[in-house]
């Protein structure tokens, strides 16, 4: 089996035509069909039916599609890395951030490898775990940190690095609440201020009624809602709202002295588990352990 014969293959799968696979490859319709044709040789069966203009996948062709792809990535990904060694660079790197990690990693990642690795390129990207996950398998996105209780288990997934951090409630400095129970506020005191987080997991959302009572599920306390945390502690800090979610993507702001943590009669329990998310078995390019590292560092509570 010949790797360039898989690469004509996934040519042809995700354009549907000889035409098109062959324009997009810069070879001859000719030589395009000879490489098919070998590759079918090779794995005993036909990939494409050939029905006059239309060509659709057999049985045997779409379980090979998946695994061709990722055997070519991998293929692109050796040869990348291995060029990046022999130069001495560590590659380009994109990761996706949930709503915690990226209002805790975001800004300090990007500024560390501005003053550290000025010549690598980096994205961050912010999405829901759902899209970035499709992103990561798609291999648009390099690795995920996110909160582990949205994502569920899989096989081609590596969850590393998981760390629990502290989830609370955070008001501006001054909030009324401070001086009406300086020595704890009761749950039901904070439901007449505005509540705000990002979405919750079923799992969360089950944590807070069952420490609280139903008037905690986030689909009627929870009133404003974005996948943003920065945006909504900006909120809070102007506005007499109340954010509820890890403490610690508010410990700028607390440091500041602009946020303060209420202190509840009755401390919340629940913790965010984030984890650095990777494919399984992927290779990986020399800047992930920088990426590795800052993460440990930085994903504290």
């Amino acid at each position: 089996m010949n790797l360039r014969h898989l690469e004509h293959w996934l040519a042809l799968a995700e354009t549907g035509s000889f035409s098109r696979a062959a324009e997009k490859l810069h070879i001859t319709q000719s030589a395009l069909s000879r490489s098919i044709q070998a590759l079918e040789d090779d794995l005993g069966g036909m990939l494409v039916d050939r029905i006059g203009k239309k060509n659709e996948l057999t049985p045997l062709g779409r379980s090979v599609l998946g695994r061709a792809r990722r055997i070519v990535h991998e293929a692109q990904e050796l040869q990348e890395g291995a060029s990046l060694l022999q130069q001495g660079g560590l590659g380009a790197l994109r990761v996706g951030l949930g709503s915690g990690p990226g209002a805790m990693l975001m800004t300090p990642w990007l500024v560390y490898m501005a003053k550290n690795h000025p010549t690598v390129q980096v994205t961050v990207s912010r999405g829901s775990t759902e899209l970035q996950l499709a992103q990561l398998r798609e291999r648009q996105l390099d690795a995920l940190v996110v909160d582990v209780r949205r994502v569920e288990a899989a096989p081609d997934l590596k969850m590393t690095h998981v760390v629990e951090m502290r989830a609370g409630f955070v008001c501006r400095h001054g909030h009324p609440l401070l001086s009406l129970h300086p020595t704890g506020v009761p749950f039901d005191a904070l439901l007449a201020y505005p509540i705000a987080s990002i979405p919750l997991s079923q799992e969360v959302a089950r944590l807070l009624v069952d420490h609280y009572g139903p008037k905690a599920n986030p689909a009627q306390m929870t009133t404003l809602q974005c996948e943003d945390i920065a945006s909504l502690l900006d909120v809070v800090g102007q506005t007499d709202a109340i954010y509820l979610g890890i403490v610690g993507a508010a410990r700028e702001g607390m440091a500041q002295g602009r946020l303060v943590e209420l202190g509840m009669c009755t401390p919340l329990q629940g913790q965010a588990r984030l984890a650095l998310i990777t494919l399984m078995g992927r290779t990986e390019l020399p800047v992930m352990s920088v990426f590795r590292d800052f993460v440990q560092q930085h994903l504290t509570d």
